[in-house]
């Protein structure tokens, strides 16, 4: 009798607490439909959806960035860029150590003196803002040359605003990378495959991260001439910084850069404020040196791969557009060269990922937008417990975390779902 009893009450314990689960479950499902439809409510307000007003949100995130970096003499990153215009005129080495002008070393390809040259060549206040200004400008311009509904890029300036703001307070190219990727894409869809193998050429000479735009060669139309063009913009892109020096010393540069990044790659692999990426959160978790990060790579490599494989579902824009959102992340999270300023390249892929697909989004995607915009995006700002960002986020690159959730999950939808807006 006593046994049965034991039993019973068992029975009616789980039952409870069964009960218990689901009404939180629903509750949180109620909780984050209201949220996400207050989201919607607002963005679709027509102040709120309108090109003007983003682009103007845009452009006062960058002079923010600057009255916040100019006046109190924080602009390393920026001073860092200016000088190698004069570096490569005076024929300096680049990759040398300069105490007396910066911290840190030049870590960019020779081609780069080319694209500073603009900002650097004018006053030191007016280069920095206009240096910000247009790189936030070229990503405003190139997610608005995105395929796709209004509504959708609406959505991608609103999402990455911070992230955005948070890579204009370093004054890093990372936004013109951003940008530079988004546009290979586009280019390729709009049958432009010359212009879109320069900007990949661009890319790749100036920060290596553009060579991902190649991921997009299986989209073109023109296969041969996109490879071709390839070719003869990569033989422009190591001349070009001739027009400032002579050839001798413009190779001798390209094999420092060579020599640099592969010193760099050794030296981020615990730092602080380097290596945030999925590999970085893997290493500094552990606290291992044993390993290889070739492993993670190759791993890493072969889930990117596995969606090529459904050639049938290149047709569909959604899933095309859908790969342009994993290289974005892909870049970012294996790399060891990854920043938190480098996430918005990242995060514009997880908008392109959540807006792309032609299904409704779970309550689940819901979650990972929520947490990826909390811990990735909000981290580094005051309004995120600092206790928790100092103790756990820098020394573990937790900021890697959503992003790589929602690229595992991208990947499995892209080899498991339909992207058919049809029968989606």
């Amino acid at each position: 009798m006593n046994v049965l009893c034991i039993i019973n009450r068992k029975a009616v314990s789980s039952r409870k607490v069964r009960k218990e689960l689901e009404e939180r479950k629903v509750a949180i499902n109620k909780m984050t439909m209201r949220i996400t439809n207050k989201i919607k409510e607002i963005i679709s307000k027509p102040f709120f959806s309108k090109y003007s007003t983003v682009m103007g949100l845009w452009t006062l995130l960058a002079v923010i960035a600057w009255l916040t970096k100019y006046f109190p003499g924080k602009y390393n990153n920026f001073s860092i860029f200016r000088q190698s215009f004069w570096h490569t005129l005076n024929e300096l080495p680049l990759y040398a150590a300069y105490p007396e002008e910066y911290n840190d070393i030049f870590h960019y390809g020779p081609v780069f003196s080319l694209v500073v040259a603009p900002f650097a060549i004018t006053p030191l206040w007016l280069g920095l803002l206009t240096w910000s200004v247009a790189q936030s400008l070229f990503l405003f311009w190139a997610v608005k040359m995105l395929p796709g509904i209004k509504r959708e890029r609406i959505f991608i300036y609103w999402f990455c605003a911070h992230e955005l703001l948070t890579s204009l307070f370093m004054s890093q190219f990372n936004i013109s990378i951003a940008a530079i990727i988004v546009l290979a894409y586009v280019l390729i869809e709009k049958e432009k495959d010359v212009w879109a193998a320069f900007v990949i050429m661009l890319g790749t000479f100036t920060k290596l991260y553009g060579i991902t735009g190649l991921a997009f060669f299986f989209f073109s139309r023109h296969k041969m001439k996109f490879s071709l063009s390839c070719v003869g913009w990569a033989v422009v892109m190591v001349v070009a910084p001739m027009i400032l020096s002579g050839p001798d010393y413009i190779m001798s540069q390209y094999t420092g850069w060579f020599e640099d990044l592969s010193g760099k790659n050794s030296e981020n692999l615990f730092a602080l404020m380097q290596n945030i990426s999925f590999l970085g959160m893997v290493r500094k978790i552990s606290g291992s040196v044993s390993y290889s990060d070739i492993y993670l790579i190759i791993g890493g490599l072969l889930l990117f791969g596995l969606p090529y494989l459904r050639i049938s579902q290149y047709k569909y824009e959604a899933f095309r557009k859908t790969l342009l959102a994993s290289v974005l992340m892909f870049v970012v999270l294996f790399s060891t060269g990854s920043e938190s300023s480098t996430y918005i390249i990242a995060f514009i892929g997880v908008a392109i990922w959540y807006t792309a697909v032609p299904w409704k989004r779970s309550t689940l995607d819901i979650v990972l937008m929520v947490f990826a915009f909390i811990l990735t995006s909000m981290s580094p700002s005051d309004l995120f417990p600092k206790y928790i960002r100092v103790h756990y986020v820098y020394p573990y690159a937790l900021k890697a975390l959503p992003c790589m959730l929602i690229w595992l999950k991208l990947t499995f939808e892209m080899c498991t779902r339909s992207y058919n807006p049809v029968k989606a």
